[in-house]
């Protein structure tokens, strides 16, 4: 018997060392790879950030001895989130300005406003996210208030879409505006001679230009702050849409230190300098940044009344909107962007804007390819344009809660027959068969799960209109989930490092309370993320 222990030892230690080191084995999950055959397995392991395998808890337990096992309880887990169009850093710099999302009236925007600049009494007082669509009386503002009670301190309060603004008496000395004056692609409001303090579009510019820019503090504040509270939904990839090219460097350093660990997808702003720099430095990429798109901007926003139409809104004869550069500008744009190998993705909500853009993108792209050119938003469309996405491979890149934001005021804007061809989202999915989802925050939540809801309910968050609002454009829910995992990735040419969980690919992964795949639509925007991993790294948890 002496004998044989040692004997038993030996082999005890050969059986284990047969086993293969890990970081991470995850295990007891229900695991929604996302792969080519949608499969579902229960467990996979993660060596150096990376998946290394991937299959059943008991096969996978005999393989790999790890240094960390995380047993989810038969939890959902899913690949990581990603939004394929938002403002990243905008959204981090507006956490630390007057939050005007969700107020009813001028008169509570007014005592937001008021409040906010008691405990933020230096600089210009700025806040966003006003929306007279819901409000009783759903006529813009006058600045006539923000002037008696800030005569002398600049105010801008922008539009929940980034595409309009009011600005104050102090705002507008301080950039020059007078009565009467115009821009291209823009708006400056004057009612009887005098300003209202309105700004729409490429007018709002013209005082945001003359405002101090952010300090290295709360430029760091900002990408930190949004970095939370992303991680928190389960975002673990967000495109960042329309940055300046000086802020690449701070986002490479806050990587590099490990303190910025979100992955980006940054779109350059439509810029001289921005081309000067991307042509020059070509395509950038890291394991957490990658460079390569530009954001233009055709036109502004529905609720503005600065999309584009090819006829007049129906709640504003003789207005169609605009442009907000002329159509050279777009060509010459698009040959620039061509020439040079990097990808277009244009801001189109008005059918006239985007059957301007779909023919600029076709006679560059003439014809099928794999350039991903993206439509941003594809909002508005003519029932005869839609072909145009499948003929040239051009990406509609969509945001599902635009829909159920917009729905109960956008018929009155577009009438009962241009209404059926607006946020189409399944008829544009079936153009090239796949689909990118984002949210287009701060404009939209952040919450990846109500873009979810979204796309396969087509209801708002109080569950109207009982049966979808035009449910026809619904999106299954195993496309949603594509759309805000593999389909996102693919839309930035990631489809082979992230996405989906795979081997080979990054460890970026979502744990949530309940399986978005099996419970009723009702239950979806109530859904928590209880963990969310970048790279192997466990950077969320819910308390």
């Amino acid at each position: 018997m002496k004998k044989l222990l040692p004997l038993l030892l030996l082999f005890v230690i050969a059986c284990k060392s047969k086993k293969h080191g890990a970081d991470l084995l995850v295990k007891n999950a229900r695991v929604y790879t996302v792969n080519n055959n949608f499969d579902t397995v229960n467990a996979f392991v993660v060596t150096g950030g990376k998946i290394v395998a991937v299959g059943k808890t008991d096969s996978l337990e005999k393989i790999y001895d790890a240094r960390q096992v995380l047993d989810a309880g038969k939890k959902a887990i899913y690949p990581g989130f990603i939004d394929a169009h938002a403002h990243f850093y905008n959204y981090g710099i507006d956490l630390e300005q007057a939050n005007l999302v969700g107020t009813t009236s001028w008169t509570a925007i007014v005592d937001s406003v008021l409040a906010f600049s008691k405990n933020n009494t230096d600089g210009w007082l700025i806040g966003r996210g006003w929306d007279q669509n819901h409000w009783a009386v759903k006529q813009f503002p006058n600045k006539s208030k923000l002037d008696s009670l800030f005569p002398a301190r600049p105010v801008m309060l922008t539009r929940i879409d980034g595409h309009a603004a009011i600005v104050n008496q102090a705002a507008l000395n301080i950039a020059g505006i007078k009565p009467g004056q115009t821009i291209a692609g823009g708006q400056i409001e004057t009612v009887n001679g005098k300003l209202t303090g309105i700004l729409v579009d490429n007018a709002v510019g013209l005082v945001k230009h003359k405002m101090p820019p952010p300090s290295d503090e709360q430029v760091q504040s900002a990408f930190t702050n949004a970095q939370s509270n992303c991680f928190a939904v389960g975002l673990t990839t967000v495109d960042d849409c329309g940055l300046d090219y000086q802020l690449l460097a701070p986002i490479k350093q806050l990587q590099n230190e490990g303190i910025l660990k979100m992955r980006l997808y940054v779109m350059l702003a439509d810029k001289p300098e921005n081309y000067t720099y991307l042509i020059k430095h070509g395509i950038i990429k890291t394991s957490r940044l990658n460079v390569r798109a530009f954001k233009v901007y055709a036109d502004g926003a529905l609720g503005s009344r600065g999309a584009c139409l090819l006829a007049d809104y129906s709640d504003q004869k003789k207005w169609k909107g605009f442009l907000l550069s002329p159509e050279q500008h777009f060509k010459d744009v698009a040959k620039k962007i061509a020439d040079n190998g990097f990808q277009m993705c244009t801001h189109a909500i008005g059918d006239s804007a985007n059957r301007v853009m779909l023919k600029i993108y076709a006679g560059v792209l003439k014809g099928k390819n794999d350039k991903r050119w993206r439509i941003e938003h594809a909002q508005v469309l003519s029932p005869n344009d839609i072909e145009l996405f499948g003929q040239n491979s051009i990406i509609p890149s969509v945001q599902p809660t635009h829909a159920t934001s917009d729905m109960k005021w956008a018929i009155q804007r577009l009438g009962p027959k241009r209404i059926k061809s607006a946020y189409a989202y399944k008829q544009l999915l079936n153009q090239n068969g796949w689909v990118p989802l984002g949210t287009d925050f701060p404009v939209e939540n952040i919450n990846p799960m109500y873009t979810f809801y979204a796309a396969v309910a087509r209801k708002d968050l109080k569950g109207w209109p009982n049966k979808g609002f035009q449910i026809e454009n619904a999106l299954s829910r195993q496309q949603a989930l594509m759309g805000i995992t593999i389909w996102a990735a693919k839309s930035n040419f990631e489809e082979k490092e992230k996405g989906s969980i795979e081997v080979g690919k990054y460890a970026d992964f979502v744990m949530l309370n309940q399986d978005i795949m099996q419970i009723n639509d009702t239950e979806l925007p109530t859904v928590k993320v209880m963990k969310t991993y970048v790279n192997g790294e466990k950077v969320y948890e819910k308390n």
